[in-house]
């Protein structure tokens, strides 16, 4: 897509590899940019902080497969030894994956990851500004970060909002983060002018459950539409991030009720321990992996693997209409 072009970067990526100092595209992802193939970025975090160490690997290997699937080509984003790398080799990711000092890198963390030659695993916020700056303007990721609960005390709002504030990507995804405040979220969404879309539903799909309670302002039914409204959000030059948020499989929905009662716990909990910050997230996470029998883990995986498909075949509509994707 054009837009995410300003600046020459897709250009600097298809001839030299890298898209600024510090940045390496791999060869296949550089050689889709050339071609003007659909390319989909994928978030790091999902697979470092996200799911169970044993088994993140593999599911990383399987939302690789699914952009795939659709005919578009992966770029999954990290920081490995200090370099940005868009496109991971299969030890990077196992690296990424499984290692034990992954860093969280969100975009005030890149400086310092990269300076001090870290391994770091990127946020939505970090993978949506890389793959901007790499030209890649379709992503695929499992929820949004947003403004926690009790955010009225704590301040506490996920960067991933001002990212998508400035940074014109179309983020797939399944909705905000159950964990978090939702209706909040969407407020502030709102106020950055952040147009949130939903994919076959007029309802916000709530990470592990396909319904947070809230309305949608925006609905597309298939690949095709959301695909025009990306082109129309890039024909005005729009600066904000497009959110296409689709619902969870029914199959693999959480129970409503179970949720709950796991995310209060889970909260009380954080609160015992004094989690804070950019780590009350994957603690969350990890808690229901623990306590919901496999639930929230297949839905996890499940979410992951249809947003990157459905990322996947946006990314192929943009790229067959003369757009980079």
């Amino acid at each position: 897509m054009r837009p995410m072009s300003r600046g020459g970067a897709a250009g600097r990526a298809g001839t030299a590899g890298t898209a600024g100092t510090g940045m390496l595209v791999a060869e296949e992802v550089r050689d889709a940019l050339a071609a003007g193939r659909g390319v989909v970025a994928l978030e790091s975090t999902i697979i470092s902080h996200g799911l169970p160490k044993q088994t993140s690997a593999g599911t990383a290997r399987e939302i690789e497969a699914a952009v795939r699937s659709a005919g578009a080509v992966p770029a999954t984003v990290a920081v490995v030894d200090g370099t940005v790398r868009v496109g991971l080799g299969d030890d990077e990711l196992v690296r990424v994956a499984e290692g034990p000092h992954v860093v969280k890198a969100s975009v005030r963390d890149l400086g310092p990851v990269a300076g001090r030659r870290l391994t770091g695993a990127t946020t939505v916020a970090a993978t949506a500004y890389l793959a901007g700056r790499a030209g890649i303007g379709l992503f695929a990721t499992g929820g949004l970060g947003g403004v926690h609960r009790g955010a009225r005390e704590s301040w506490d709002e996920s960067a991933d909002l001002a990212a998508l504030s400035s940074t014109p990507v179309t983020v797939v995804c399944a909705g905000v983060k159950s964990i978090l405040d939702t209706a909040a979220t969407l407020e502030r969404l709102e106020t950055l002018s952040v147009p949130v879309v939903g994919y076959r539903t007029d309802a916000m799909p709530g990470f592990y459950v396909r319904d947070s309670g809230l309305p949608v302002p925006w609905r597309v039914d298939s690949p095709e539409e959301a695909a025009a409204v990306v082109r129309g959000r890039d024909a005005l030059g729009l600066p904000q991030a497009l959110v296409v948020a689709q619902p969870v499989d029914p199959d693999h929905e959480m129970d409503p009720d179970l949720h709950e009662r796991t995310l209060v716990d889970g909260l009380a909990e954080a609160a015992r321990r004094r989690v804070t910050g950019k780590d009350v997230t994957p603690f969350l996470l990890g808690w229901f992996h623990e306590h919901t029998g496999g639930a929230s883990l297949a839905a996890n995986v499940a979410l992951a693997l249809a947003n990157a498909r459905l990322a996947g075949l946006v990314a192929v509509l943009l790229a067959a209409g003369g757009d980079e994707g």
